[in-house]
């Protein structure tokens, strides 16, 4: 059996909706965001959901990469038939039972660092948790206003370190960049 413990996980959040104008181009950078991922030999966590976290963890699948689902349901049972979420392509999954805020947390803790794509509110709140965990950050930059947004709450606060967020088109190099931002982060965390 393989060892996964050292493997990067890499958690991608996104808009649960689609949007009428975004969504395929939005659908489809995350489908290619999910198979870089798996390529680069990541672990894959998402929010256990529908939208762009799906395409992501879909996209992952395709490469057969490792995903990780975090639902908010305490159970199968619960997620499906009350929250209505999908289980498909996800290997393994954790059910919080704590709602969509406490999955969130969970799944911010559990990740080495997080990419953001094409978002909707939730993505202020997903956003603020793994700010607040201090993992690195990276934003796919596209045709969305998601990076925008998040850009504009970053440069006005100055108190917040930003050296730790970075911004880039590109998904491969996005991911590249953050492999190596986690690295240097688990050292840190480890001689503390």
């Amino acid at each position: 059996m393989k060892n996964n413990t050292k493997k990067i996980k890499l958690s991608v959040y996104g808009a649960r909706h689609t949007d009428q104008h975004k969504s395929f181009d939005a659908l489809e950078k995350a489908q290619l965001l999910g198979e870089l991922i798996a390529k680069h030999d990541c672990i894959v966590t998402v929010p256990a959901s529908t939208g762009f976290p799906f395409w992501v963890a879909k996209g992952a699948s395709s490469k057969n990469g490792m995903v990780t689902g975090f639902s908010p349901a305490a159970n199968e049972s619960e997620h499906i038939n009350v929250y209505d979420l999908p289980t498909k392509y996800i290997d393994m999954m954790i059910y919080s039972g704590f709602g969509y805020a406490g999955s969130d947390l969970l799944l911010a803790r559990s990740s080495d660092a997080i990419i953001f794509g094409y978002g909707g509110v939730e993505t202020i709140h997903e956003f603020w948790v793994a700010f607040q965990e201090g993992k690195p950050i990276g934003i796919l930059k596209g045709d969305w206003d998601t990076d925008e947004v998040l850009y504009s709450i970053l440069k006005d606060n100055e108190e917040f370190d930003h050296s730790r967020v970075v911004f880039d088109e590109d998904p491969n190099r996005l991911i590249e960049k953050l492999i190596k931002m986690a690295k240097v982060n688990r050292t840190q965390e480890y001689h503390l």
